[in-house]
């Protein structure tokens, strides 16, 4: 091998070092392994930015639009109502939710699937009696299922299928291709879902008034100009109020704890509530109570009509991680007011403004009434939650399922390439206003569309040094030239790589290795290519895993632990599952 290839083999070493042993976004990485590559001469700067004018990475920023419509629109709603109904069991209220979440999911990005469901699940939950922790982690695992079945299921289908066309100048994979594999996992997963889980999910429902799960302070001020001011407690309005207690009194520096029914309030007192986020809206409706942040602050809105609360869950991605809040300047960015955190299923007790960002984290936010139109496909958000009034429109419904079926036939039949079909499924949903322009534009995640575009640089180098069939000769004899231990060996690479990076970037670097091994062992690509894409979507066991996981990790008030206890066995039962049918359907024995 020449030094080009020894170079491209060590930039791989220090990207995978620099994305597991720092904090650095991916993005970023990516693009500076595409800056070295092209700088040194290994790629020209055509080669080095190829992977931009991809026809997957457009079909994937294609497909994120349609979803926004989809979501925006209230088609993902409408099923709450007609689908899951009263079930008297969790194996059967798992059963209605992740049957139609799968079918989503084989079709759409599952991000605004599970971002949708999520409020609906947790309403849903709450009228059926069972815990929404039996229900959310299923319907995280369910999109995640349904994203293998179908080329445009996940994102990652769509590169792989482009890239291998790309290296090798044979046509895409249909649409449909993937899921002679994907369909029977699916369903195997989705009794697992259904058989197994039941018993191992957590049930924090009734642990609740002990842990105190899912709890938020709140501190509030007394309006010196409000009604409340010489009033008691009582008087005021602020006992046995539902689900939500008074803690302290802070008065002129001093603390009351176990306030007395008899304390009298006085303008300016800062008040320490705790309770559930369901019950908060109901304490900042009463006339002389504001949010403390208004104390030396002009308040968002006068008139409280325009006032909402609501529920935001942050993404890996935002732009106020590891910053304080006040640091962020989370009102000027976002035209909201943080007014608690929860992190793991209780809150963040420490002084607000210092408590610092983490993925994950659920911060109930004091905001105007647009906000979450304007903020629910902000990449900055996992989820984004009324918790006072519906916000979803039902009248472009119909026409934005017509649409997606519309994409999906056209496809599936050979009409249009999947590429053509998303693009005028994404200008339907624009020109029919299923959503508009601004929701458009917010939906497309640019973090995911650089590092896959910047990705393709790595792989494209793997490939042109030659460095790919060196690093695939290794692996051959690892697996001892077995077609079988093969495809488990390179399952297990790609489900650890998938675990420290992007599984979009993991798959882009193993594409070009795969590629050599088939031709040096004269093997089909197809099991192997498969392999891949089942892989790196089949992430279970940790919330950092896959999004969906930690899109459900908060509301759920669930612990690290209870998706090691739950993922770990769905990790290996549906790897062992997808190893097996590929074996038996390409007769790798």
């Amino acid at each position: 091998m020449g030094w080009q290839a020894w170079f491209t083999i060590g930039l791989l070493v220090v990207v995978l070092v620099t994305l597991i042993r720092t904090k650095l976004p991916t993005h970023l990485v990516m693009m500076g392994a595409l800056t070295l590559l092209s700088v040194s001469g290994i790629l020209s700067p055509q080669d080095a930015l190829s992977g931009f004018s991809n026809p997957g990475l457009i079909t994937v920023a294609a497909m994120f639009v349609i979803a926004a419509g989809m979501q925006a629109s209230g088609a993902i709603h409408s099923i709450e109502s007609r689908i899951l109904g009263r079930p008297t069991s969790v194996a059967g209220a798992i059963l209605r939710l992740c049957a139609p979440t799968v079918l989503l999911s084989a079709l759409l990005n599952n991000t605004p699937v599970v971002a949708t469901l999520i409020p609906a699940v947790r309403s849903w939950a709450s009228k059926i009696d069972i815990p929404a922790s039996k229900l959310l982690i299923p319907l995280s695992y369910a999109s995640i299922l349904g994203g293998t079945m179908t080329l445009i299921g996940t994102s990652t289908n769509l590169i792989v299928s482009s890239q291998y066309a790309s290296l090798t100048g044979k046509p895409e994979f249909g649409l449909f291709a993937i899921s002679i594999i994907g369909v029977p996992v699916g369903l195997f997963g989705l009794g697992l879902l259904i058989l197994l889980l039941p018993r191992l999910l957590p049930s924090h429902k009734q642990r609740q008034a002990f842990s105190k799960l899912r709890e938020f302070t709140l501190d509030v001020i007394v309006d010196p100009a409000g009604p409340l001011v010489g009033k008691t407690i009582p008087e005021a309005g602020l006992r046995n109020l539902k689900r939500v207690f008074l803690a302290e009194i802070e008065r002129d520096g001093s603390l009351l704890t176990a306030v007395s029914p008899l304390e009298k309030l006085k303008g300016g007192d800062r008040l320490t509530f705790a309770g559930d986020t369901d019950a908060l809206s109901d304490l900042l409706a009463i006339r002389g109570i504001l949010p403390s942040n208004h104390q030396d602050e002009v308040p968002l809105e006068i008139n409280r009509p325009e006032r909402c609360l609501v529920e935001a869950v942050l993404s890996p991605h935002s732009a106020v991680l590891g910053l304080s809040i006040k640091d962020s300047q989370f009102r000027d960015r976002y035209g909201a007011v943080v007014l608690a955190v929860a992190r793991n299923g209780e809150r963040v007790a420490q002084n607000l403004g210092s408590i610092r960002l983490r993925a994950g984290d659920t911060l109930l936010l004091e905001a105007r009434p647009n906000f979450v139109r304007q903020q629910r496909l902000n990449r900055d958000f996992l989820l984004v939650n009324d918790l006072e009034r519906e916000s979803v429109r039902h009248h472009k419904t119909l026409l934005a399922w017509i649409i997606l079926a519309a994409v999906v036939i056209s496809a599936a039949s050979g009409l249009l390439s999947i590429l053509n079909a998303g693009l005028l499924g994404a200008a339907a949903m624009l020109v029919l206003r299923c959503c508009s322009i601004a929701q458009a534009q917010r939906s497309l995640d640019l973090t995911v569309l650089i590092t896959i575009g910047a990705s393709f640089a790595l792989g494209n180098a793997l490939h042109n040094t030659g460095a790919a069939q060196w690093l695939g000769l290794q692996i051959i004899d690892l697996s001892g030239h077995s077609p079988v231990l093969l495809l488990i060996a390179l399952y297990l690479i790609i489900s650890i790589l998938t675990e420290f990076i992007t599984n979009n970037s993991a798959a882009i670097l193993m594409v070009p290795i795969v590629l050599q091994i088939c031709n040096q062992l004269g093997l089909d690509p197809e099991p192997y290519l498969f392999a891949i894409m089942m892989a790196a979507s089949a992430s279970f066991a940790t919330p950092l895993g896959y999004h969906t996981n930690l899109m459900v990790y908060g509301p759920g008030n669930y612990s690290f632990g209870d998706f090691l206890k739950v993922g770990v066995p769905m990790n290996i039962l549906i790897g062992a599952a997808t190893i097996l049918v590929l074996t038996l359907t390409y007769g790798l024995l």
